[in-house]
């Protein structure tokens, strides 16, 4: 009896990849993940070496105070006044509204930004339109800063913007957006952090958690709060394998097809 099997010439079916079994290129996005969060960590809590990264600190402390802002306005507050700095940190003042709810609108306004930005890891596409918003998100806090080094490294972190566009058919704009994702997905560890090493003028969230509700300590508020960003995170990392199955090479094959395309319609016009 012969052996089952398709017939002579015929080249087996693949079977389908089960949607939550992540591609050879996925598992890469998420080992890098991890190491991105220990390589934040550090970076953020060594003297000298914090002061690289002012520009994305910045950048994530100045949309966690927006998220506070926002939440303010909702329910009925009055921004009394709002710091930005990159070595005292952030803090909004709020005269009015809701307090919970503001104050919890900035850790969950971070993470939630930082997952979409997580998606940016798979997609090209994808990191090609947060780029966008990164660009704005990069210069918008200089408005309260003058501090020349972080001006000046600001310009330099928008120059890897605009440059990382043009390598490898953008494929260094994906881990860039990964990198700002998981900064800020994970911003209560470096928030907590700073209260704990540098001692910030401006206190951490769940100290102020502890003010609201004094009964909870600090600990137990960064718990909870940790806890949340490791899930949401979970979340947007199944999300980014579930919905974006392309390959690195069919992601440059798609990008090239689009330059040409591009370039084409330009010859015809």
């Amino acid at each position: 009896m012969s052996a089952s099997g398709p017939p002579a010439g015929v080249l087996p079916t693949p079977t389908p990849t089960p949607p939550l079994v992540p591609t050879h290129d996925q598992v890469v996005v998420l080992y890098v993940t991890v190491v991105y969060v220990v390589v934040i960590f550090g970076i953020w809590n060594i003297p000298g070496a914090r002061t690289l990264i002012n520009p994305l600190k910045l950048f994530t402390i100045g949309w966690h105070e927006l998220c506070h802002i926002i939440a303010a306005i909702l329910t009925g507050g009055t921004i009394a006044s709002v710091t930005i700095d990159p070595f005292l940190g952030g803090a909004t003042l709020v005269e009015g509204g809701k307090p919970p709810v503001i104050l919890s609108a900035g850790y969950i306004g971070s993470t939630i930004f930082g997952g979409v930005f997580i998606l940016g890891g798979f997609d090209t596409l994808v990191a090609k339109i947060l780029s966008f918003v990164l660009g704005i998100g990069l210069v918008a806090p200089l408005v309260l800063v003058r501090d020349k080094l972080t001006i000046l490294l600001t310009v330099l972190y928008e120059g890897l913007v605009v440059g990382f566009w043009f390598i490898g058919h953008a494929q260094a704009l994906r881990w860039y957006c990964l990198f700002v994702g998981v900064m800020n997905v994970f911003f209560v560890i470096w928030d907590i952090a700073d209260d704990k090493f540098f001692r910030k003028a401006n206190d951490s969230d769940c100290t102020q958690f502890y003010i609201m509700f004094p009964r909870l300590p600090a600990h137990f508020w960064a718990c909870v709060w940790i806890m949340f960003e490791i899930g949401v995170c979970i979340a947007f990392l199944l999300l980014g394998i579930v919905s974006f199955k392309l390959s690195t090479a069919d992601m440059d094959t798609q990008a090239g097809k689009k330059v040409s395309w591009t370039i084409a319609f330009c010859n015809k016009t």
